[in-house]
């Protein structure tokens, strides 16, 4: 379970990393090193513990005392799993959500934290437009009127899935209330809904504030597509979430799909890891959390917490993914000049089949589902 990292300088306390192990290149990016080297060129023993993101509980941190926590999106942090703890003093997500981390509650305890903003912006991208692609390969071809993507949540993802949409010639309608009008933020929420031939989901999983949640929004996004949203949308628009699973009501998306007959590709779920058959039956493509899981990707998200961490001791950085990255084949310009090599850009079907062939007892367990993330071949980022 531990990997230790040291060196021979015996008056520096080392620094002690509990880390989710399906964080890419942790040891090449935090070992001693690469992440322990001051001014004067010395380094600082560093010690890795990694382990499952939902094997890191508070009896773990007790056991290790960290001075650093590196998690992905399954690891809860705030109050629950620090509140006995004195050690850690810095958090990084190697993620670009951000609703798994209690930041207000970090903030009370002077614990920095850093997430990875933007870091599989291209990759969730990519996915959205092979699954909808793979669906609707007529959308390759110039149409009148032309394809209408409706884009919900237009951040670091939303808005990178807006300029692939704008290159292929497509419409796009997008809507997010925490941001200023623009060419893009151009549509209300049942403009989208209504006026859109697909419609994906960007957003971040928030809950409605009020006295007892001070950190809630104005504009909660849990169960955001309920039966009401579906019902206004028309029964031929594709729809697709690779955001948060709770965004959509599992229930009501359920008997809207029986109703219509509709298309949804999910790569999260409201009730993750497990997935229902009653659901999973139901849907166009369904994959296990990996909208994000490219080479690039990942490493962009190691760097950023590598970074940030770096950062706060007051060394230089010393590593960057582009020394760990093989070459990238994979072109932009030549996808859209031939679209029918599409399947060696990313055969999405054989994850949703992946997935579909964890099928046991009426569902897809939990520790099924984190074997395929634990165990998934990054795919190659396509060069824009």
């Amino acid at each position: 379970m531990a990997n230790a990292s040291t060196t021979n300088n015996k008056n520096t306390r080392p620094l002690t990393i509990v880390a989710d192990s399906n964080i890419a290149s942790l040891d090449e990016f935090f070992n001693a090193f690469t992440l322990g080297q001051d001014s004067q060129r010395s380094q600082r023993p560093v010690n890795i513990i990694a382990v499952a993101g939902r094997d890191i509980n508070d009896q773990l941190l007790a056991e290790y005392q960290p001075d650093v926590l590196l998690i992905r999106s399954v690891t809860p942090v705030g109050e629950a799993l620090l509140a006995d703890n004195n050690s850690v003093q810095f958090v990084g997500s190697a993620t670009i959500g951000t609703d798994h981390v209690d930041q207000d509650y970090l903030a009370t305890r002077n614990i920095t934290f850093a997430n990875a903003a933007g870091c599989s912006k291209h990759s969730v991208a990519q996915y959205v437009l092979t699954a909808i692609l793979t669906l609707r390969p007529q959308y390759w071809q110039p149409s009148t009127p032309p394809l209408t993507l409706g884009i919900i949540g237009l951040g670091n993802i939303g808005s990178t899935l807006a300029q692939y949409a704008y290159d292929l010639g497509w419409q796009v309608l997008g809507y997010d209330p925490l941001l200023p009008a623009s060419n893009i933020n151009n549509a209300s929420f049942a403009q989208v809904l209504s006026q859109s031939n697909v419609i994906s989901l960007h957003v971040p999983l928030t809950d409605k504030k009020h006295s007892t949640n001070a950190s809630g929004s104005d504009y909660p996004t849990r169960h955001l597509i309920d039966k009401k949203a579906l019902e206004a949308m028309p029964s031929d628009t594709l729809l697709i979430n690779s955001a948060r699973g709770p965004v959509i009501s599992a229930h009501d998306l359920e008997a809207n799909i029986a109703r219509t007959g509709r298309q949804v590709v999910l790569d999260v779920f409201e009730h993750e890891p497990k997935i229902a058959e009653s659901l999973l039956s139901k849907l166009a493509i369904a994959t296990p959390h990996i909208a994000g899981y490219t080479l690039e990707g990942k490493l962009r998200g190691t760097q950023m917490i590598y970074d940030a961490l770096c950062e706060d001791l007051a060394v230089t950085p010393v590593q960057t993914m582009h020394q760990l990255l093989p070459l990238n084949m994979f072109l932009w310009s030549e996808l859209k000049a031939h679209p029918e090599r599409l399947v060696k850009f990313y055969d999405i079907m054989a994850d949703d089949a992946s997935l579909r062939d964890k099928l046991a007892d009426g569902q897809v367990s939990g520790a099924d589902f984190d074997q395929l993330r634990r165990e998934y071949h990054l795919r190659r980022e396509w060069q824009f």
